[in-house]
């Protein structure tokens, strides 16, 4: 979706998401093993008031956290199987960043002070769907005429660059679409926009991570909408600042968070594997909602 409906950011809401995943196999399933990643996070921007979790066939769910802190439910279920649904509902505080105006002139010598205690390594360094190659360098040092000399001026002008040179099309890429081949077509959906802006970022040394989750844009009842990507940088003594190239700005109090990674390997909101001699066929439905 890569024009919302309005530029005007509220300064807080409550929103509630259904999430609904369905799968129907063709041939025996034997057994699943399932990993979710779809309560929304509670920080200094958001809070979640409430989430329940539904899957059919019914299976014991056990939450535990992965290396980037991120809540992970797993569930497994041993008998064969047809069918599987997945649904979550969470209801969502979403609130203004206080933290004041982003810092100005950070260099990537900022990054050096001792006293930095967030590990930021594995953002700067390539990871599965974000490879660095010579063109992805080359373009970002085209963008910025210069070495970095402000991680977040910077950052948002390569963030520019990917909205204002990229056509949005849901019917180009897949999941598995790395950053070099969403640069080379200039086409794709938010997980490319948000692959690309990042590899353009970890090229010239900007700490950046992926971020998934929802983006609420008015919609009406029982339309379908999509799950949402976009990215963060890492800014010393300040912390991880949200930007959005789908649509060209900031991250508001629309946003939804999820989990962050390196990508979108590492934050899949429903990943897994299943035995058997079947093939499956998915179903997403995707519902946020403005309570009153």
């Amino acid at each position: 979706m890569p024009h919302p409906n309005s530029d005007i950011a509220p300064t807080g809401m409550h929103l509630t998401v259904r999430h609904l995943t369905r799968y129907a196999y063709e041939g025996q399933t034997l057994e699943s093993f399932n990993d979710l990643r779809l309560r929304p996070v509670s920080d200094p921007l958001q809070r979640c008031a409430s989430y329940t979790l539904r899957v059919e066939p019914e299976a014991p769910i056990k939450t535990h956290y992965d290396f980037y802190q991120n809540r992970v439910d797993h569930f497994e279920i041993h008998v064969p199987h047809d069918r599987l649904e997945i649904e979550s509902f969470a209801e969502v505080e979403t609130r203004p960043d206080t933290r004041g105006a982003v810092p100005v002139g950070l260099g990537l010598e900022s990054l050096n002070d001792r006293s930095i205690d967030e590990n930021y390594f594995e953002f700067v360094v390539e990871s599965k769907y974000v490879p660095i190659n010579v063109a992805i360098w080359r373009e970002a040092v085209d963008v910025l005429g210069g070495p970095v000399t402000d991680l977040w001026a910077d950052a948002v002008k390569l963030g520019r660059h990917v909205y204002q040179s990229f056509v949005y099309d849901p019917d180009w890429t897949h999941v598995h679409t790395d950053a070099v081949s969403a640069l080379r077509d200039r086409r794709g959906v938010c997980q490319d926009y948000a692959h690309v802006m990042i590899a353009f970022c970890r090229s010239q040394g900007i700490p950046a991570r992926y971020v998934s989750g929802y983006f609420y844009n008015g919609k009406v009842e029982d339309e379908n909408e999509a799950s949402h990507a976009w990215m963060e940088v890492f800014l010393p003594h300040y912390g991880w600042k949200a930007w959005d190239p789908t649509h060209d700005r900031e991250v508001d109090t629309r946003y939804i968070k999820l989990a962050n990674g390196r990508d979108y390997s590492d934050i899949k909101p429903v990943s897994g594997r299943f035995w058997g001699k079947s093939t499956q066929k998915m179903e997403v439905i995707v519902q946020i909602r403005k309570m009153s």
